[in-house]
């Protein structure tokens, strides 16, 4: 099994305020989004949140710190953590704080809007909530629906980006991709065998020689006739 990160926007914070290292590298490292990295060093996101050293964690080196400072194209490896914590398997939702549900159905919400491929029963696990409220928020039936607002349940700190990750990546297996929209060329199979012909005016048609030969002489005999007078 793969080595997971330990509080992976607490790291961030802490790469975003201690390295040099560039959005997208700190990004790649714990599973974020380059735009929340970037949000994050402009304080407009994670505020709050201490940052934790993953060198204390021994989750990652200084000198693949220095490596990923030294070039940009480097994506920094996850150390194996000197301390195995057995992962413990979780049955039923999600426990949530009390301080923190009044906050589930913003975030129903916000996950039913961009994620309409997620099913009630993935959205129950990242939040804890029950599948009768994501109903009547799918619905607009909820009590409060008029006052809901949509906000990320990763921000909120309902989940975490990876659960969130893994669901989205769930749903999307087996997924038939879509045909993108507008005009388009027809293949070559379609219209190599197309009989097109080509338009001809009338004066494009073959002419008649005896009628052009009979022009000719009455042109002909007319000259005649206008010399002699």
């Amino acid at each position: 099994m793969a080595t997971q990160l330990l509080m992976p926007k607490a790291t961030a914070v802490w790469l975003v305020d201690n390295t040099a290292l560039s959005f997208d590298q700190i990004a790649a490292f714990c599973k974020l989004h380059p735009l929340e990295v970037k949000a994050i060093a402009d304080g407009e996101s994670a505020q709050g949140i201490k940052g934790l050293d993953p060198l204390i964690t021994g989750q990652l080196s200084r000198e693949e710190i220095a490596k990923g400072e030294a070039d940009i194209n480097h994506k920094l490896k996850i150390s194996d953590p000197k301390v195995r914590v057995p992962e413990t398997k979780r049955k039923g939702p999600r426990y949530t704080p009390l301080s923190k549900r009044q906050d589930r159905p913003n975030a129903i919400l916000w996950l039913v809007r961009n994620h309409p491929e997620l099913k009630d029963a993935q959205i129950s696990r990242l939040i804890g909530t029950t599948k009768s409220t994501i109903e009547q928020i799918r619905n607009r039936t909820h009590w409060n629906s008029n006052n809901l607002q949509p906000m990320d349940p990763v921000t909120l700190g309902l989940c975490s980006q990876i659960d969130l990750d893994i669901e989205v990546e769930r749903s999307s297996r087996g997924r038939p991709v879509q045909p993108e929209s507008g005009d388009t060329l027809l293949p070559a199979s379609a219209t190599e065998n197309l009989d097109i012909q080509p338009t001809v005016r009338e004066e494009d048609e073959e002419l008649d020689a005896d009628k052009v030969f009979a022009k000719l002489s009455s042109l002909k005999g007319r000259h005649e006739d206008e010399d002699e007078e």
